[in-house]
């Protein structure tokens, strides 16, 4: 009796220490003879018209039922931090405000059923971090955007049943087994249940995920009935999910060039992959650390096939590793992966570059790439590797060539230049030189120098030197990188755009004086060069040329034209026979078609977006027996 007494003391204790509740409200407290407890409140007059303001801030769990409140505004319940159920159910609300929920982390369940939403703010729903029931049934739902579903992801209960929902994302269902990786399993702690009845669903391919979770019979989803119908299309309304085909309705399959690529350092590669599926998938690559690559190219040649290449240039070794291209369509989803792995060495060299100023700055890292050959991927199943293709000539007003197979200008080194050698190899390698340099491959801001060891070791020690042309004297500008004769290729990097260079190679025991060296010009930072501008020049006052040579030869016909009627009227007042002149029949609408157009024959060439080859002879990449032919660059 004693124990009865003092517990009734308590709760009399613990009610006087939070007196206050909404005057349209009722609160409980929940204690326990530990002095802990929690607090629950309803809320039910049929005259509330606002969400309260005034309720303790321990509740746990508030109830607003059966009221005239049409409007949940911004931060409605932002002193409720110990909130964990919230149920604001049938009632008159039409808007919800994004803020609505701001500062509810801990709520684990929210009810919004029975109550006249069209419009849900989805992202509001990243204040709550606990939540695992969402009930929004009875509503006036008409889609679920796609913005919504990383918000969904940790969601174990979502009715959306009794709304007008006619569609699904194609990727809500990717968020849970199995379309999400993880295997399926019968833990009753791992289930999802989704209520989604009662809406006049359109089944296509959008929602071929659902239909098909409907089809298992062991699915960590489980739906709250079974028995979902289709509404539309026609052939399909009535019927059961269980029992719809859809057609046209295919997952994408996906296949790459290849699984497995070794490329040499400063290669360029062409990576592809191919991807059938209904609706046509879209295409798109990553790397091992999930990142988009965009230096990708894409073609539907037709319905239910894409296909989509991703080019690499002058490959470094922090570019290995995996990369996948991923299909995706309405129906599914597939993936398929490339190892990259990258071959060869180089050697770092830091010169400093001292500015008008006189400090010191850091050009940058030359780099000597010891193997030489061009790796690209170019058909399926087929690794081809080739040496650099060949660039047209471009002779320029000094001289040089760029982009030939044979050496451009090549001149001697200055005889002021000194390199440490000793005479005994001065004297080994006299005879012995190198020589055909060849500047490939320029940019902005790099080029590649290729060359022809003659007689040497291709352990023999070279060194490259290059610098801006004209300072061949200036030890500021100039730099160096050793390498040896053998690699026959090595990357100049970090050089000045729109810049002339000279590089010299010089051996171990050369003469002095008989260095091999070679200009070459950088691209501008749009990727031209500066003499194509005043190619560009030259060929815009030709044909500004050629317009006012076509205006003059105009305007003389027209008035040798003026002077061939007066003749005529001369020729008629003294002659007694009048001359016409014949003229051909007019075309009218009426005419045959043939008459008034010729329709242009249209090339294979002209209907082809992108044409790949992987060598002189094309070869055909199987595509699907009804597909038309593709070529491979």
């Amino acid at each position: 009796m004693r124990q009865i007494l003092h517990a009734l003391a308590l709760l009399c204790c613990l009610h006087t220490a939070h007196p206050f509740c909404p005057a349209q409200c009722t609160c409980v407290f929940h204690g326990r003879t530990d002095g802990a407890g929690s607090r629950s409140v309803l809320c039910n007059d049929p005259d509330m018209s606002d969400i309260p303001v005034n309720v303790p801030v321990d509740t746990v769990k508030l109830r607003i039922e059966k009221t005239a409140i049409r409007r949940v505004p911004t931060e409605a319940f932002y002193y409720l931090v110990e909130l964990r159920y919230l149920w604001i159910t049938y009632n008159s609300i039409t808007s919800v405000d994004t803020g609505s929920f701001y500062n509810l982390k801990v709520l684990h369940e929210l009810r919004l059923d029975g109550n006249m939403i069209s419009v849900f703010p989805w992202e509001s729903l990243k204040e709550m971090a606990m939540l695992r029931t969402l009930d929004l049934h009875n509503n006036r739902l008409t889609s679920i955007p796609s913005e919504a579903i990383p918000y969904l992801v940790k969601i174990t209960y979502l009715d959306l049943s009794s709304n007008k929902l006619a569609t699904l994302p194609s990727n809500l269902m990717d968020i849970w087994p199995p379309f999400n990786g993880e295997p399926v399993t019968s833990n009753a702690s791992q289930k999802v249940v989704l209520g989604l009845q009662d809406n006049p669903w359109f089944c296509d391919c959008k929602i071929s995920k659902l239909i098909e979770i409907s089809k298992m019979a062991v699915t960590p989803v489980v739906l709250m009935d079974l028995f979902l119908t289709c509404s539309g299309p026609e052939n399909l309304a009535g019927v059961l999910f269980q029992g719809a085909e859809l057609d046209n309705c295919v997952k994408p399959s996906v296949m790459t060039s290849a699984t497995k690529i070794t490329s040499s350092l400063g290669s360029n590669i062409l990576l592809r992959c191919d991807a059938t599926g209904y609706p046509t998938p879209t295409l798109y690559w990553t790397r091992s650390d999930g990142s988009l690559v965009d230096n990708t190219v894409q073609e539907s040649p037709g319905d239910g096939v894409r296909w989509s290449i991703m080019s690499m240039h002058g490959i470094l070794h922090k570019q290995a590793g995996n990369y996948s291209c991923k299909a995706k369509n309405d129906a599914g989803s597939a993936e398929a992966t490339i190892s990259l792995s990258v071959a060869g060495s180089m050697s770092t060299t830091i010169s400093p570059l001292k500015t008008n100023t006189g400090q010191d700055l850091a050009y940058g890292t030359d780099t000597s790439i010891s193997t030489s050959t061009t790796s690209m991927v170019l058909s399926r199943r087929q690794t081809t590797v080739a040496a650099p293709p060949a660039k047209p000539k471009t002779t320029l007003s000094n001289g040089v060539q760029k982009g030939s197979l044979k050496p451009a200008k090549i001149r001697q080194g200055s005889g002021g230049q000194k390199f440490p050698s000793d005479e005994e190899n001065k004297k080994r390698y006299a005879s012995k030189s190198v020589k055909d340099l060849e500047i490939v491959e320029e940019t902005s801001d790099s080029a590649v120098l290729l060359w022809t060891a003659e007689g040497l070791p291709k352990d023999s020690p070279l060194t490259v030197v290059y610098s801006p042309y004209g300072e061949d004297g200036e030890d500021d500008f100039k730099r160096t990188v050793e390498t040896n004769a053998g690699s026959g290729k090595i990357l100049l990097e970090e050089l000045l755009p729109g810049i002339r260079y000279s590089v010299c190679l010089v051996a171990k025991g050369s003469a002095i004086g008989k260095d091999p060296c070679i200009d070459f010009y950088t691209l501008l930072e749009g990727g031209q060069n500066p003499f194509f501008i005043i190619i560009s020049g030259i060929v815009c006052v030709l044909v500004v040329s050629l317009i006012g040579l076509l205006l003059y030869k105009i305007l003389a016909l027209y008035c040798k034209g003026s002077e061939a009627a007066q003749d005529e009227e001369e020729l008629e007042k003294e002659s007694y026979v009048k001359f016409e002149t014949i003229t051909m029949k007019q075309r009218t609408m009426n005419s045959h078609p043939t008459e008034l157009w010729a329709r242009r024959p249209t090339h294979e060439s002209e209907r082809m977006l992108l044409c790949s080859r992987s060598s002189i002879d094309s070869q055909m990449t199987y595509k699907s027996d009804s597909s038309r032919s593709e070529y491979l660059c």
